[in-house]
């Protein structure tokens, strides 16, 4: 292994590339996003993928579009450094559709630069991030001819409608993905423009609960009082799940909860989680009970049950005294380590039982959270490689709020699994007017460049 002058001197080569070739790099990532692949409506997929396969293996990569149950998973492999920790960069080629078309200020996949900003759909989430990671690559072999450690490169097409064929594919193929690390370059940065690190994301399952009293809707005044109303019905039940203070009342539903070291609490704790901030962002005169909790640990540490939608009954203009037959609720529970779907479902199904017999649960698709000790020594090389890139050490987060399919690789390959993210907070991914904006796309291509020389520098972690 070279020593560090040679190491920073290699790396400070590859950024004057990438400096030089800023417009040419930009150009590029805007023919990318033209290309439409949206997984929801299976347009583009094949082509794309093909795509990717040209590009990588122009890149020296053995590499294919292997073929799910679905959409195909690009692959790409090269090994060349005996010895070296091997990277795998994980992100996705499906985009989400571009409705409502009317919405955009310019053609969806027709990128277009304003106001230092490139706008297309799937330019932020997240074809233009996994592109700069192929830059970074491309960029390390045009200066020195060979890559510092070695690289896998998967890119998913199925990420917008749910990853459902990945932890099939990913346990079928172990051993071309093996790897020391994982590395996820999607999301938002910090509103600030500060670069962020994730260690972690929350699992989460969906159900619904359908209920059905009568055969047919009824007069409220005729029947009401002696026909039970399913809109009640689900109204009592949910209060049993979760109480006023805001405590989900599910039995059991916490009993696998991993609680949060003392150093994932003291790293939340340093973020800039304002509750003040976040009241005035949304509008709000208060946050959800309990108040006592932090928001870091709302967040990051504890599950939650969520009403997404309550149908049932009358919703029009006016009113009409209708008692309904039939009610439905929309529910999600996010899921913190080492809870699982299958469980949590189980435990609400007796609880359902328990206090509503009448009420069907409906089971949905799930997915498990995921965590690497924040304590890993390829953290601390990441760290190292957002400073040399960008100049500032990134905020560390122990875990996201949200949901990414990190399980696969921490739980059925074994290995950490951290997010990166290159897009700016405004990015408005899954909405019109996706952008990302320039200084980010150039950031990212330097952060891969760096993150590839710190990963080749730092120690494996013991199988």
């Amino acid at each position: 292994m070279t020593d560090t002058p040679s190491r920073d001197e290699d790396l400070r080569q590859v950024f004057d590339h990438i400096a030089a070739n800023e417009d040419r790099f930009v150009a590029r990532v805007m023919d990318y996003v033209r290309h439409p692949s949206i997984s929801a409506q299976n347009i583009g997929i094949a082509e794309v993928a093909g795509l990717l396969v040209d590009h990588l293996m122009g890149l020296g990569f053995s590499a294919e579009a292997i073929a799910t149950a679905g959409h195909p998973m690009v692959l790409g492999r090269r090994d060349e450094v005996p010895g070296a920790p091997t990277i795998l960069l994980y992100g996705h080629y499906d985009v989400q559709p571009p409705d409502p078309l009317e919405a955009w200020a310019s053609p969806p996949f027709e990128p277009t630069i304003r106001d230092g900003r490139i706008y297309a759909r799937g330019i932020g989430d997240n074809k233009g991030q996994h592109f700069a990671q192929l830059l970074a690559i491309e960029s390390h072999l045009a200066v020195h001819g060979r890559l510092p450690c070695n690289v896998v490169v998967l890119l998913e097409g199925e990420e917008e409608i749910g990853s459902p064929h990945i932890a099939e594919f990913v346990a079928a193929h172990r051993d071309r993905l093996k790897a020391d690390l994982v590395v996820t370059a999607d999301g938002p940065i910090h509103p600030s423009g500060r670069p962020v690190l994730t260690y972690g994301v929350r699992g989460m399952v969906n159900f619904e609960l359908h209920c059905r009293h009568a055969a047919r809707d009824v007069h409220s005044g005729n029947f009401g009082g002696v026909v039970p109303n399913p809109l009640w019905t689900l109204v009592h039940l949910l209060g049993t799940m979760k109480n006023a203070a805001g405590e989900i009342t599910i039995p059991g539903l916490h009993d696998r909860v991993v609680p949060p070291t003392d150093q994932e609490r003291a790293i939340a704790a340093k973020l800039p989680l304002d509750p003040e901030a976040i009241k005035a962002e949304l509008g709000l005169d208060r946050l959800d009970a309990p108040l006592e909790r932090s928001v870091a640990e709302r967040l990051m540490f504890r599950p939650t049950l969520t009403i997404n939608g309550f149908h049932g009954g009358y919703g029009g203009p006016g009113s009409k005294t209708v008692l309904p037959c039939e009610a439905t609720v929309k529910c999600d529970i996010r899921l913190v380590e080492a809870m699982t779907p299958e469980d949590v479902l189980d435990k609400v199904e007796a609880h359902v039982r328990r206090h509503a017999p009448e009420v069907t649960l409906v089971r949905q698709h799930g997915m498990l959270p995921s965590k690497t000790p924040v304590d890993s020594p390829f953290g601390a090389a990441i760290r190292q490689a957002v400073l040399a890139a960008q100049g500032v050490e990134p905020y560390e987060y122990p875990s996201l709020g949200g949901s990414l399919p990190d399980y696969v690789f921490t739980k059925i390959l074994g290995v950490p699994a951290f997010v990166l993210p290159y897009a700016n907070a405004d990015e408005a991914n899954h909405a019109p007017n996706e952008n990302l904006r320039l200084d980010c796309f150039v950031n990212g291509i330097r952060t891969g460049a760096a993150l590839l020389s710190a990963i080749a520098a730092a120690n494996r972690e013991p199988a």
